[in-house]
């Protein structure tokens, strides 16, 4: 099932080591990954896509600058384990139409941060390469691969692993000719709406907008509140967090008052690194969502709530100016792969937008 799915025949020595063990630690040094899951834990279709986009987007950051292919493109590298040392193992597929045959290639990411070119071809198969690595191979910039222990065990991390089954795609609930349109015109609420279909039941917690607006003491954008009308509470592409507005603990009142808190300890020590007013001082910055790096997004409080530019407060850069754009272009910039913060994840430019344009809903109680 899983040749069948990959569109592949797979090396015969890779799988009697997968037969034998299972997910194997070699010699304490080599992780060969078998297609295999275990709940909360690994998911080999998953890790296969995140090895190969991670290798291609970090390969551009050293020459040669211009990625390998990578499967599912034919001929492309194919993942198969990983090293100690966070290296890459991976088939070179466009070798033979014999899997036996396929050469391990290293994705070495120490030579990577140095500049250096990263990939090395052992010009082996998988068998050949493991027993050269007992003696230690050399690395691209100067490291080695090696000497490998004799000790081969299961992997410490799925020692409950089951087979794995590939996923049935599910059916869209969009066509996927409107969200490509979506992915390439349109603006505001509607057209994210094509491109990341809302749940049926947002989840927004126990309350109503007006008294919200009562205990924060201002309403809020018309466009933020139809977005969560349509959305409620949930993480954007695994990135941009909104909490429920409404609940006895957490709500959109107390997750603001808790980042302006957090923002003005921090403006009293560093002064010119936290420049900002924070609601309610006139024009203050008043923070509605966060990302999972600790980057708040909010409003600057000037004039009425329909004309409050939004901000991105940064965790890891400097302060920057207002967005030129609402809440829903923002979020549909930065889904196409076009984002109008500097501080939002960028997709590769091999990347499909439509892979990463998603929306998870809060893992709570919905709106009644």
């Amino acid at each position: 099932m899983t040749e069948s799915r990959l569109g592949l025949r797979l090396p015969a020595d890779y799988k009697a080591i997968a037969s034998a063990y299972g997910p194997v630690d070699i010699g304490d040094r080599i992780w060969l990954h078998i297609p295999c899951t275990q709940p909360e834990g690994f998911d080999y279709g998953a890790w296969l896509r995140e090895q190969h986009r991670w290798a291609r987007i970090s390969s551009r950051g050293a020459p040669p600058y211009e990625p390998p292919p990578f499967h599912p493109v034919p001929g492309g590298l194919l993942a198969w384990g990983s090293t100690r040392g966070t290296d890459l193992l991976f088939w070179d597929t466009s070798v033979s139409d014999d899997p036996d045959a396929w050469p391990v290639v290293v994705f070495c990411v120490d030579a990577m941060r140095a500049g250096v070119d990263p990939w090395r071809n052992f010009g082996m198969p998988l068998l050949e390469t493991l027993a050269a690595a007992r003696e230690g191979l050399d690395l691209p910039g100067g490291g080695r691969l090696g000497p490998l222990g004799r000790r081969v065990r299961r992997a410490d991390l799925l020692l409950e692993a089951q087979p794995w089954t590939p996923p049935v795609p599910k059916p869209p609930r969009v066509p996927e000719h409107l969200q490509r349109t979506a992915l390439a015109e349109g603006s505001g609420p509607e057209t994210l709406r094509l491109l990341v279909p809302p749940p049926e039941q947002p989840v927004l917690g126990d309350g109503e907008w007006e008294q919200l607006f009562v205990d924060l003491g201002t309403r809020l954008p018309e466009e933020y509140l139809a977005i969560m009308n349509l959305y409620g509470a949930g993480l954007w592409s695994e990135w941009l967090q909104f909490e429920p507005p409404f609940g006895r603990h957490q709500n959109f009142v107390a997750f603001a008052g808790e980042r302006i808190e957090g923002y003005c300890e921090l403006r009293d020590d560093y002064p010119e690194s936290f420049p900002l007013a924070t609601w309610p001082e006139p024009g203050g910055y008043l923070p509605f969502a966060e990302s999972i790096d600790g980057d708040g997004l909010g409003w600057l409080t000037v004039g009425e709530p329909g004309d409050w530019p939004l901000i991105v407060h940064p965790r890891h850069m400097d302060q920057g100016p207002p967005l030129e754009c609402g809440l829903a272009d923002l979020l549909l910039g930065w889904l196409r792969g076009r984002p109008a913060a500097v501080e939002f994840p960028h997709l590769d430019p091999l990347d499909d937008p439509l892979e990463f344009a998603e929306f998870r809903p809060w893992p709570g109680k919905a709106k009644r």
